[in-house]
C-alpha cells in the first residue's frame, strides 16, 4: 500500500495484535510508545528555536494559538487551558483552537479537518495579528483546516511552527518552524492518537513550560505564579512560599490568606517588609521575574 505519510503504514511489529493475549497485546503496545521518546529528542534543536519565537512574541504583546483538527486540536485545547491554573496566565495568552468548535472536543464533526471556509471565519474570530504565534498540529501535516489556518498566517505575518510527524507535510511550507518526530507506523495503522499524539503532547508540554519558565512563571523549579483554585493548589502555594522565605508554613499561610493567596506578594512581604503596592509596583518593573527582584 502506498501511504503520504508513515503514521498510516502497517506495523510488522503488531500485525498479531488480534491474535495474542492481553498481557502479550499491551506490550506490543508499550514497545511502540517506548520510541516516543527517542523521536521527540531529536527535534529539541527545533522545539528551542519554537520556544524561542514564543517568548519573544510575548514579550512584544502577542498570544499563542495551538491549531488543529480531532486528537491534534484536543491536545492543544488541552495544553492551553492548563496554562492558567499552572501559571496564572490570562485565558487569552495560550488558546486551544480546534476544528469544528468546542462541540468536537467530545465527538468527531463530520468534514471539520477538511474545511478551509471554516479555518477562513475562525482566524477572522480570533483578531489574530502579526504578534502572536500560530502553532498548527497535525499527525500528517495535511489537514486542510490546519493547512489554511497557517497559510493565512503567513499572509499576516504571524510567526508560525507545524508540529507534525510526516517529514512530507504540507504544511512545511508555511513554517517558520518545523518540527517532525518521526514516531513510524502506529501499532494500530493510521490511530494517530498512539505514537502521533503521545509525541504531540510531549512537544506541547515542552513548548508551553519551557515558555513560561522564560518569562518568569517560575523561580528555581517551582510554580512560583501558581493560581490556588482549590485546596491542592493553596496548600501548595503555602510550601513554595515557606520554602522560599525559609518561614513556617503557619506563617506563609496567614500573609496569603490576607493578601487573597499572591504568592510573589507574599514573598516580598514577609522577606522584605514590602506592603502590596510596594511589592507590585517593583514586579511590574521587573516584568514580574521574581529572580530579577532579588537580584
Amino acid at each position: 500500500m502506498n501511504f503520504d505519510s508513515a503514521t498510516e503504514h502497517i506495523n510488522p511489529a503488531t500485525v498479531n495484535i488480534d491474535l495474542v493475549g492481553t498481557y502479550d497485546m499491551l506490550m506490543m503496545l508499550n514497545d511502540e510508545d517506548m520510541k516516543v521518546a527517542s523521536a521527540v529528542r531529536k527535534c529539541v534543536p527545533q522545539i528551542a528555536r519554537a520556544v524561542d519565537t514564543i517568548v519573544r512574541n510575548f514579550l512584544n504583546g502577542g498570544r499563542l494559538f495551538y491549531v488543529g483538527a480531532g486528537t491534534s486540536g484536543r491536545l492543544g485545547v488541552l495544553d492551553a487551558s492548563e496554562c492558567p491554573p499552572t501559571f496564572n496566565t490570562p485565558p487569552s495568552l495560550v488558546q486551544g483552537i480546534i476544528a469544528g468548535g468546542d462541540r468536537a472536543l467530545r465527538e468527531a464533526i463530520e468534514g471539520a479537518e477538511d474545511s478551509e471556509d471554516m479555518a477562513i471565519r475562525d482566524f477572522a474570530d480570533y483578531d489574530i495579528c502579526d504578534n502572536d504565534t500560530i502553532v498548527g498540529i497535525s499527525a500528517s501535516g495535511n489537514a486542510k483546516y490546519v493547512l489554511k489556518f497557517l497559510q493565512i498566517a503567513k499572509i499576516k505575518k504571524c510567526k508560525t511552527i507545524v508540529i507534525t510527524s510526516n517529514q512530507s507535510a504540507k504544511m512545511k511550507e508555511f513554517a517558520d518552524v518545523f518540527i517532525c518526530a518521526e514516531t513510524g507506523a502506529e501499532a494500530i495503522s493510521g490511530s494517530t492518537r498512539l505514537k502521533a499524539g503521545t509525541a504531540q503532547k510531549m512537544i506541547l508540554n515542552m513548548l508551553s513550560t519551557a515558555s513560561m519558565v522564560k518569562i518568569g512563571k517560575t523561580y528555581h523549579n517551582l510554580m512560583i505564579d501558581v493560581k490556588p483554585t482549590n485546596d491542592k493548589l493553596k496548600r501548595r502555594a503555602v510550601t513554595i512560599v515557606s520554602e522560599i522565605c525559609g518561614c513556617r508554613e503557619a506563617t506563609a499561610k496567614n500573609v496569603l490568606e490576607t493578601n487573597g493567596y499572591k504568592t510573589k506578594h507574599a514573598i516580598l512581604f514577609i522577606l522584605y517588609g514590602l506592603d502590596y503596592q510596594e511589592a507590585d509596583k517593583l514586579l511590574a518593573e521587573k516584568q514580574g521575574v521574581l529572580r530579577r527582584v532579588f537580584e
